[in-house]
């Protein structure tokens, strides 16, 4: 008999091959759902930083864990025939400058990890990581974002 978690292992990896499957059959959506989640994590950590909601370490952590996931995860997701479609804000420059939206997102990656553990901490020292992240985040949407139509 199969312990529940070598099934819980097992429907993670299942969900983690769909997902790729996924992302590679509709890198628009796959890249769509990433900035969805970094922007419902920002939000999060914006209203803790405002003192909106308490500080709460393990959103702090799931924040970083889906901006790490993104950075990780995005470079791959801008193939030549994605260019245009469904509601994408992806500006056309992200393929006429593909090298630096690379290194923007590695850098946006490296800040993410220096932030990570840290930001878990305190708000106080939340409110010390969030800015340089929000900066790595802000770097690549001013070169690489359209605004919204």
């Amino acid at each position: 008999m199969l312990s529940k978690w070598a099934l819980a292992a097992g429907a993670f990896a299942v969900a983690a091959a769909a997902s790729t499957v996924w992302a590679q059959s509709d890198p628009i959506a796959a890249r769509m759902a990433l900035m969805k989640g970094n922007n419902d994590n920002f939000r999060n950590i914006s209203q803790m930083l405002k003192g909106q909601q308490p500080f709460d370490a393990g959103k702090v952590d799931a924040a970083f864990a889906q901006w790490a996931k993104t950075a990780k995860e995005l470079p791959g997701l801008f193939p030549a025939d994605s260019k245009t479609g469904e509601k994408s804000r992806a500006a056309p420059a992200i393929w006429d400058h593909k090298q630096d939206f690379d290194a923007k997102a590695a850098a946006f990656a490296k800040v993410v990890a220096k932030n990570r553990d840290k930001s878990k901490v305190s708000l106080a020292v939340l409110q010390a990581a969030a800015p340089p992240v929000g900066d790595a985040c802000d770097n690549c949407h001013n070169d690489y974002r359209l605004s919204r139509r």
